[in-house]
């Protein structure tokens, strides 16, 4: 590279790359976010023709990494505006998208397969650095920036949607205070306290000269008061809560203004089966919604149903066993004769099994939505699922963040807790992480020791 001109000098089909910071990114960053390319501020960004070929691939179908290759692929010739892509096309934010059909192989080291796709757009990369450009490689997939690391170029993981999960928001707090306040509490006084909470906020309030004089809140944001919990020793369809946390979660579930709640939680804790008994409760018994909508990510062989034999409710039998267990346990603890039970619970219309697929284009009002193993989802899914939510209808987002089976999300990566992150600041919006397994002896050491 010519540092004065900020081209490339080796032959003439190379591409003129501008001096200033270079973005080359990987196919599964245009797949995980369609937006990516406004993402970069006044930087560049460089595509290979090797990406273009992946996201040809990928549009077809209708699943959301389909649609996301379509989008993606109409924003690049919207940015061509009668612009040569490989001279380079203005982006939004003041630096240019250039893209490369030159093979660079010859840059990359002895031993590295050159017919492998990753291997070579990290070639690309390989060239920019020996012409002393200031490249960076993005990608989510962690063996390639293994390898790009093992070559010496500056990579990283695609950061725009991610949070900190380590200091992610728990959605409880303890906080000591003088025992008489404790006592006025319960007696329907609110209390005031200096910390600063989040709206719906579930505390537990501890006596300052007795530990074990305690009593649970809410920290409601419109009045600034901590309120007695109104639902916790509830027993929705029968279900009990086993400790402090499903407490909380049970207030979240019941209160009406509340209407998008998020549980976090590791296998057995409950996050599931609360979830269903309250709308069963809220549904078969208050009358306050239609039904049930309760849907799980599908991932093993894509987001889609497909190529399952059967009815879409044939299909989706074995990917929402788990949720029929759930309601087996439910309709009868015993778990006798429980097949038929559950399934009237369908064909009354009570429950209704759906594909997160198939829930885009649709107007959900007055229905309690479950997303179970939201953690599999990516931000945008999350926010095509809880767009859907019409009128009067409650939206509740389960998973593990420890469990996720989609290979290009993690921890702080995926939907559900960048929802807990976005939304903890509105008063619509509730929160708990389930700590305590539930499930059995077996299942909580398991959980714990394995």
């Amino acid at each position: 590279m010519d540092n004065k001109t900020g081209h490339w000098i080796d032959d003439e089909n190379s591409i003129p790359i501008p001096d200033g910071r270079c973005f080359l990114l990987d196919t599964n960053v245009l797949l995980h976010d369609a937006d990516c390319l406004t993402s970069f501020e006044e930087n560049n960004i460089i595509l290979t023709v090797e990406v273009l070929e992946e996201l040809d691939r990928f549009k077809r179908g209708n699943d959301e990494k389909a649609r996301n290759a379509r989008r993606v692929i109409r924003t690049i010739d919207s940015l061509r505006d009668g612009k040569s892509l490989s001279k380079g096309a203005d982006l939004p934010g003041g630096g240019k998208l250039y893209i490369t059909v030159k093979n660079y192989a010859e840059y990359l080291p002895k031993g590295m397969d050159r017919s492998i796709m990753d291997n070579r757009i990290l070639s690309v990369a390989c060239a920019l650095e020996k012409g002393g450009g200031d490249v960076e490689f993005i990608t989510k997939d962690i063996n390639a920036r293994v390898k790009a690391d093992a070559l010496g170029i500056k990579t990283n993981d695609y950061l725009n949607r991610k949070v900190n999960f380590d200091q992610l928001y728990h959605g409880y707090s303890e906080h000591i205070v003088p025992d008489a306040a404790i006592d006025d509490f319960y007696q329907g006084s609110p209390v005031e306290l200096e910390a600063e909470l989040k709206p719906n906020e579930c505390v537990l309030l501890q006596g300052m000269g007795n530990p074990k004089h305690t009593a649970r809140g809410i920290f409601r944001a419109e009045s600034g008061f901590v309120e007695p919990l109104k639902h916790a020793d509830s027993h929705p369809w029968g279900l009990k809560a086993r400790n402090l946390h499903q407490q909380f979660a049970l207030e979240l579930l019941m209160r009406p203004d509340i209407k998008l709640v998020t549980m976090l939680g590791q296998a057995g804790t409950g996050k599931t089966l609360l979830a269903l008994a309250v709308g069963l409760h809220l549904v078969a018994e208050e009358k306050r919604y239609r039904r049930i909508m309760v849907s799980r990510p599908i991932m093993p062989l894509g987001n889609d149903i497909g190529y399952l034999p059967g009815s879409k409710d044939e299909k989706l039998t074995s990917w929402m066993q788990p949720v029929t267990d759930n309601l087996q346990y439910l309709v009868d603890p015993k778990m006798e004769n429980t097949s038929d039970k559950v399934q009237y619970l369908y064909d009354t219309g009570v429950v209704e099994a759906e594909a997160v697929t198939y829930i885009r284009g649709r107007s959900l009002p007055k229905l309690f939505i479950i997303i179970d193993e939201a953690q599999n989802l990516t931000p945008h899914e999350v926010k095509t699922v809880v767009s859907r939510a019409g009128e009067d209808a409650k939206v509740i987002l389960t998973g593990d963040a420890f469990q996720i089976d989609n290979p290009y999300l993690d921890a702080s990566s995926n939907g559900l807790t960048y929802v807990v992150e976005r939304f903890k600041d509105q008063p619509i919006h509730g929160h708990i992480t389930l700590a305590k397994s539930e499930r059995s002896e077996l299942a909580s050491l398991a959980a714990d020791l394995l």
